[in-house]
């Protein structure tokens, strides 16, 4: 027997065990309602907006002041506001409850003897933490699209550098957009797996995500930590405004990158040391 054929079963049952989780995942009412509620966001601010007009200029969330002018902009607004808080919160949630939750319900060690290997089983539950934050990026853009069309005029968008980009580029700039919030929230999420594999209580491992993710923003504004400002994991999160502008530049979405991938890389590593040799009894 070839190497190819005798690794193909264990590539079914990888695919199999991915799929699982996945549909485990996207199944539960709680991820159902956690993506219903961040579509809702959008929502609000147009509702709001139409009802009572635009913020004035300097008021408010960024672009909140352009919205009668063209729906694209409850989408941008929906973005800025819900980086810094709604997708970290939900964020916090899956990834605190990957690991502890299983073994919260005694399903962790079942997972285990099925065989699922330790690192393979890590990073199926960063899979689909990765799969959420997209869906969660998603269900914001897609509800800002749909009430923007509904309550607002729709048109060629101005950006921040002056220029008037056509329809489709301003939606290209908006999956810019959604890809540079998603990726930010990577580091966030592999932090949140790591807390998750050292307890068996989801809802510490959930709230203990939450709270650097909050403790990270308010360092951040404080100039008396301006040296490891370039190092905290939220540092870049509301950094998009040069995929705004034309021509694009992407180094921000470059140091974000780096940064996002370097917090992944290592917390990463510190998930698999402890999960692999953390005693599973339950």
């Amino acid at each position: 027997m070839s190497q190819a054929e005798a690794s193909a079963p264990v590539r079914r049952r990888t695919f199999a065990f991915v799929g699982s989780e996945l549909a485990t995942l996207f199944r539960r009412r709680r991820t159902t309602a956690m993506l219903a509620g961040l579509m809702l966001v959008p929502v609000l601010i147009g509702v709001a907006v139409k009802l009572t007009g635009a913020g004035s200029r300097g008021h408010g969330p960024a672009f909140l002041s352009a919205i009668t002018e063209n729906g694209v902009f409850v989408i941008f607004t929906a973005l800025t506001v819900s980086i810094p808080l709604f997708l970290p919160l939900v964020v916090s949630v899956v990834a605190g409850d990957a690991i502890a939750g299983e073994a919260n319900l005694g399903t962790l060690r079942y997972l285990l003897i099925a065989p699922v290997g330790r690192v393979r089983l890590l990073a199926v539950k960063l899979l689909a933490c990765c799969a959420f934050i997209v869906a969660a990026v998603l269900a914001i853009a897609i509800g800002g699209a749909i009430t923007g069309a509904v309550l607002f005029p729709i048109g060629p968008v101005t950006l921040l550098s002056g220029t008037t980009v056509g329809l489709a580029d301003a939606f290209g700039r908006v999956l810019l957009l959604a890809g540079f919030a998603a990726l930010s929230l990577l580091g966030l999420c592999t932090i949140g797996l790591f807390i998750s594999t050292l307890t068996s209580m989801p809802v510490g491992a959930m709230a203990a995500t939450v709270v650097i993710a909050g403790v990270s923003q308010v360092l951040d504004q404080l100039p008396q930590f301006e040296a490891i400002h370039a190092y905290l994991p939220t540092h870049y999160w509301l950094d998009f405004a040069d995929l705004l502008r034309s021509p694009i530049l992407f180094d921000s979405f470059g140091q974000n990158a780096a940064l996002q991938i370097a917090y992944a890389v290592i917390f990463g590593a510190f998930a698999i040391t402890r999960f692999t040799t953390k005693d599973v009894l339950t």
